[in-house]
C-alpha cells in the first residue's frame, strides 16, 4: 500500500491506475479493499489523490442510485423509460427498450470482477446478440463521471435502431 501510495505522489492519473490494475492483476491488492484502507490513513501526502483514483473505480452505486443517475441520461437523449429488472433471454437485464430491442447493463466491480462473473456477462451479451437485440454496457464510473459519454453513445446507437 505505501508504495501505490508513494506513486500516487509522482505519477499521472493514468500511471497510478496502470499501476493499480497490475497489483491488482498479480493479486497483490484488492481495489476495494485498499480503499477502505487508505480510510486509516487520513492526511498522508499522496493518499487523499490515490483514494480519489480508487473511487473512480471501486465505488458501489445501489441499484436505485444508478437508476436515478441513468435515467435522466436516458431521457436526455430522448428515449421513453425503459423496463427495468426484466428477465430478457434468461437473463435479468438493467434497462430494456423492447419497442426498439436495446438492453443497457451496467456493470460495477461488485458483480462484475471475477472471471465467472465476467464469463456469464459475455454469455448474456452473446445471448442478446443472437436474439437481434442491441446491448450496450456502461461503467458505473461512465455513469456517474463520464455521463456526457453516456449521452453520446446512447444517441448514436439509438439514431441506428
Amino acid at each position: 500500500m505505501q508504495t501505490l501510495i508513494d506513486l500516487a505522489l509522482r505519477l499521472d492519473r493514468r500511471g497510478v491506475e496502470r499501476t493499480i490494475n497490475e497489483a491488482d492483476k498479480y493479486d497483490l491488492i484488492h481495489p476495494p479493499e485498499l480503499r477502505r484502507a487508505l480510510g486509516e490513513r487520513v492526511g498522508e501526502p499522496g493518499v487523499a489523490r490515490l483514494r480519489h483514483i480508487l473511487d473512480r473505480r471501486t465505488f458501489r452505486l445501489t441499484k436505485e442510485e444508478l437508476e436515478r443517475r441513468f435515467l435522466p441520461l436516458a431521457r436526455q437523449v430522448g428515449l421513453p423509460a425503459p423496463l427495468t429488472g426484466q428477465w430478457v433471454n434468461r437473463f435479468e437485464v438493467d434497462f430494456y427498450w423492447p419497442d426498439i430491442g436495446l438492453v443497457v447493463e451496467t456493470d460495477g466491480l461488485r458483480y462484475h470482477r471475477t472471471p465467472a462473473e465476467q464469463a456469464r456477462d459475455r454469455l448474456r451479451d452473446q445471448a442478446h446478440t443472437a436474439a437481434g437485440l442491441t446491448q450496450l454496457r456502461f461503467t458505473h464510473e461512465q455513469v456517474r463521471y463520464e455521463p456526457d459519454h453516456v449521452v453520446r453513445i446512447l444517441a448514436a446507437t439509438a439514431s441506428q435502431l
